[in-house]
């Protein structure tokens, strides 16, 4: 049976299921294919997509695979050796699959993914234990000048958005403290609430899923968030620090490029299903939508603004 046939065979059902949902479904069952641990962010996503799918498409499953490693880069090493036949899924994360590249640690390039669809995007924030004596971002710059490589940052994965915003902290703060890098936030929650390091260099969904067990001490957005109205923005606080994560899909390069505009058309679909976008605010993603059409163009400005943070890391002079 054609990748097109698989594809198709299902539309009528599907239509015929949920009026309001035009795209086809895959005949089989998807395998969503996770580069870090059960937990985090990413996991979180893949949670929610597989929820609103299976109401869509009743009759297919979305199976979450789990193959954690070098920060997402051993999944991102591999994902072109799946098979193209549509069914295949990877979640992917900027800057991540920019900036770990140009280390040359890991085994891919950034131009061996490909791509499908964008579906959100999350601000950093820095966080501590709820008790945690520090109080306010301006008691941490405090406290992290006085014990100088005393403090320690937990964060997912080297090279990545909260690597990024760990040196960020200290070149805007003149502070000297240390990154840890875990295999993704599950692990690193763990450790900060354990007290075995300072704080976290996260997210705001990190922050409001993990709300009255952290404290959140500022969020590197525009305005504060709706959901953390106690919480100062970075620019409040008199810091340039407006950044975060993209987390999307990407699918093998072998997969045909017909077959990819049908996956990026779905995903683009459950991104506007009220139900999705109700769990996105919950949870404090800020849903994007960016498919195969808006893909050459978003990735180029972001490969261009993500070099700052390269030289930042030591990746390129």
């Amino acid at each position: 049976m054609t990748i097109a046939r698989v594809w198709a065979l299902l539309a009528c059902a599907t239509l015929t299921t949920t009026a309001a949902f035009a795209q086809p479904c895959p005949e089989k069952n998807l395998f969503y294919w996770q580069a870090f641990v059960a937990g985090g962010e990413s996991d979180l996503s893949a949670r929610h997509q597989q929820v609103v799918l299976k109401r869509k498409c009743p009759g297919i499953e979305t199976i979450v695979q789990y193959k954690p490693g070098a920060g997402g880069g051993l999944m991102w090493s591999q994902m072109n050796a799946l098979p193209g036949d549509g069914l295949n899924i990877v979640g992917i994360n900027l800057p991540h699959i920019v900036l770990q590249p140009l280390e040359g640690q890991v085994q891919y390039k950034t131009e061996d993914i490909t791509p499908t669809y964008w579906f959100h995007y999350t601000p950093d924030a820095i966080a501590v234990v709820a008790d945690s004596p520090i109080k306010t971002f301006q008691d941490l710059v405090a406290a992290a000048k006085a014990k100088p490589g005393e403090f320690s940052f937990g964060g997912s994965g080297l090279n990545s958005a909260n690597h990024a915003a760990h040196e960020k902290f200290n070149a805007l703060t003149g502070t000297k403290s240390n990154y840890i890098a875990y295999k993704g936030t599950g692990d690193m929650t763990i450790q900060l609430l354990g007290k075995h390091i300072t704080g976290a260099m996260s997210y705001t969904a990190f922050v409001i899923n993990n709300k009255g067990r952290i404290r959140a001490l500022a969020v590197a957005m525009d305005k504060r968030h709706p959901q953390l109205p106690d919480v100062p923005t970075f620019k409040e606080l008199g810091f340039d620090w407006i950044d975060g994560a993209y987390r999307g899909i990407g699918m093998p390069k072998s997969t045909p490029p017909e077959v990819r505009k049908r996956m990026s058309d779905l995903w683009d679909a459950l991104n506007h299903d009220p139900e999705m976008k109700e769990r996105a605010a919950q949870n404090g993603f800020e849903l994007t939508y960016i498919g195969v059409d808006k893909m050459d163009a978003f990735m180029k400005e972001r490969t261009r603004a993500y070099m700052e943070t390269a030289r930042r890391l030591g990746l390129i002079k």
